[in-house]
C-alpha cells in the first residue's frame, strides 16, 4: 500500500472515499448468494446469469462484510470520510424499505459512524431506494425506502462540505436520473418522486449559483446515469470549469468505466427488455460524463474475475494552489 505521506503536503486535508460496500447483515446473509437467481423464471437465463455472477461479477455477494471491517482496520488517519452509496445487497430489490436490506444498511452505516462520527458524509445510491433486478425484472424504486433512507438511516440527499476554497457536494443520483427510471416506479408514487426531484435540483442550483470564482468543486454522485441530466441544467453547465472532479460509484470496476467510454453514443436497444434498454440508454448519453472529469471509486470488494476492489485517499490543499491528489488503495479479497 502506498504511504499517504508520499502524496500529501503540510496543511493538506485528507479524505477517505469508498463506494458500493454492499454489506449483508444477518438477514441478508440468510437469503443466500442465489437470491437473484431465484427471481429469474427462465431456466436458460438463470443459468447464464449464474455463469456471469460466478465468473465475472461476484460469486458470493452476501459474504463481503469482512471487506468493510478490513477497511476500518487499515484506513489511514483522515479528516473526513465520504461513502458514495449502496450500503446493502438490496436482496429484495426494493431498497431499505425491505427489513433485511434496512438491517444491512443500518449495520454498515453504524460501523462507519462509530469510527468517523461527524466527519462522515454519505451519498444515496440506487440500492438504498430500490431498482428493478437486472435480469428478473422484480422490484423497483419505492417511496417507503426513500423515507427509510432519509429519516431512519439519516442519509442526506444533498450535502455540502467546505474545505478552504474547495466545496464538496454530495448528490442523490436516483433523483437526478429519475426520468430514465420511470419504469422502476409505481404509478401512484410518480408525482411525489417528481416533487422530490424538483426540490433536489433547486438545492443543487442554489449551491452552484453561490459558488465564488476561486472555488473548486468535488462532486460525489453514485450513478453516472445522472450526469447527462445535470448537463442539461444551464446553472451546472456554466460552472463546469470549476468542477475539478466528479467521483462516481455504481460501476464497481474500472473495466466498465473504460467500456462505457468505448461504447459511448450507441443507440438505445428497446427490443431486449427493460435492463438492456436502461443500460444502452445510459451508454447513449455517456459522452456527457467526461465533461464532469469523472473518477470511479470501485466497489470495496471489486469483481470476481479481477479482484480489483479498494478505496481512495484524497488530499486537498485548502488554498487550492494545486489539484487534489488521489491515491488508490487496493484491497484484494
Amino acid at each position: 500500500m502506498v504511504s499517504p505521506c508520499e502524496h500529501s503536503f503540510a496543511g493538506d486535508v485528507a479524505l477517505a472515499i469508498l463506494s458500493d460496500i454492499h454489506y449483508a447483515g444477518l438477514s441478508e446473509r440468510a437469503c443466500g448468494d442465489d437470491y437473484e437467481f431465484r427471481a429469474i423464471a427462465n431456466p436458460l437465463l438463470r443459468a447464464g446469469v449464474h455463469v456471469y455472477r460466478h465468473l465475472f461479477w461476484m460469486r458470493h455477494p452476501t459474504q463481503q462484510g469482512l471487506q468493510l471491517d478490513r477497511f476500518l482496520d487499515t484506513v489511514p488517519s483522515v479528516d473526513y470520510l465520504v461513502a458514495n452509496g449502496d450500503y446493502s445487497c438490496d436482496s429484495g430489490f426494493v431498497g431499505v424499505g425491505n427489513p433485511a436490506a434496512f438491517e444491512s444498511a443500518e449495520e454498515c452505516l453504524g460501523k462507519l459512524r462509530a469510527k468517523f462520527g461527524e466527519r462522515a458524509r454519505f451519498t444515496i445510491g440506487d440500492h438504498e431506494i430500490g431498482k428493478l433486478s437486472m435480469f428478473g425484472g422484480h422490484g423497483g424504486m419505492r417511496l417507503a425506502s426513500w423515507h427509510a433512507a432519509t429519516q431512519k438511516l439519516g442519509l442526506q440527499p444533498f450535502w455540502k462540505l467546505s474545505i478552504g476554497r474547495y466545496l464538496l457536494i454530495g448528490l442523490a443520483s436516483p433523483l437526478i436520473a429519475l426520468p430514465a427510471n420511470r419504469a422502476d416506479t409505481l404509478p401512484d408514487e410518480w408525482p411525489e418522486w417528481q416533487r422530490l426531484r424538483m426540490h433536489h435540483l433547486a438545492e443543487i442550483r442554489a449551491a452552484f449559483d453561490s459558488l465564488q470564482p476561486e472555488q473548486r468543486v468535488l462532486l460525489f454522485c453514485h450513478d453516472p446515469t445522472a450526469l447527462p441530466f445535470l448537463a442539461q441544467e444551464e446553472f451546472v453547465r456554466r460552472r463546469l470549469p470549476q468542477v475539478e472532479q466528479t467521483i462516481l460509484g455504481h460501476l464497481h470496476t474500472q473495466l466498465i468505466l473504460w467500456k462505457s467510454r468505448v461504447l459511448s453514443g450507441i443507440p438505445p436497444v428497446q427490443i431486449l427488455g427493460r435492463t438492456v434498454n436502461r443500460l444502452t440508454s445510459a451508454l447513449h448519453e455517456a459522452h456527457h460524463w467526461w465533461q464532469f472529469r469523472v473518477r470511479l471509486c470501485p466497489s470495496l470488494s471489486g469483481t470476481q474475475m479481477f479482484n480489483d476492489g479498494g478505496y481512495y485517499s484524497a488530499y486537498l490543499a485548502p488554498d487550492a494552489k494545486h489539484p487534489a491528489r488521489f491515491v488508490f488503495h487496493p484491497m484484494p479479497r
